[in-house]
Formats: structure tokens, C-alpha cells, sequence
């Protein structure tokens, strides 16, 4: 009886090691799957950010935007006919 014994108390000491298996994998199971949604939010406001500053540097790089800053700020403006001059091309 007592290799009998032995056996039973061997078996229930791996059963109770699988079942804290179980728990610690379940347990980790749930961190990774929260770390997870948390990386996904992070990639979305990156997109959402990525997105907008896209649509800013297009808004501040159009010709209009180019001509106003050329016109307010460097006080500049296009050439009247007479101020143009033509090079012949070298060909």
C-alpha cells in the first residue's frame, strides 16, 4: 500500500503543478493580451498624428501659402515684362 500511496501523492503534486501552470499562463495570457490593445491604441493616435501633420506640411507647401509668405513677409513679387530678360539657351 504504501508504493500505492506514493504513486497517489506523486500524481496529485503534478496535478497541482499543472493547474499552476494553467494559472500562471492564463495570468500572462492576460497581461500580454492588455499590452496588446495598449500598443494598438499607441499605433492609431500615431496614424491619426502621422495623418495630420501629412495634411499640414501639404497646407503649408502649397504655391498659394509659398506666394503669401514670398509676398507679406520677404516683400517680394513677381516681375513686370519690362524687368524680364531672356538668355538664349547655349544650344
Amino acid at each position: 500500500m504504501s508504493g500505492n500511496r506514493l504513486l497517489l501523492v506523486c500524481l496529485w503534486g503534478l496535478v497541482m503543478m499543472s493547474a499552476l501552470g494553467v494559472v500562471h499562463t492564463t495570468q500572462q495570457s492576460r497581461a500580454l493580451t492588455a499590452q496588446l490593445g495598449q500598443a494598438q491604441r499607441h499605433r492609431d493616435e500615431l496614424r491619426y498624428e502621422q495623418e495630420r501633420l501629412l495634411l499640414e506640411r501639404g497646407a503649408w507647401s502649397a504655391y498659394s501659402r509659398i506666394e503669401q509668405v514670398a509676398r507679406e513677409e520677404l516683400d517680394m513679387r513677381a516681375p513686370t515684362p519690362a524687368e524680364r530678360v531672356l538668355v538664349p539657351s547655349g544650344r
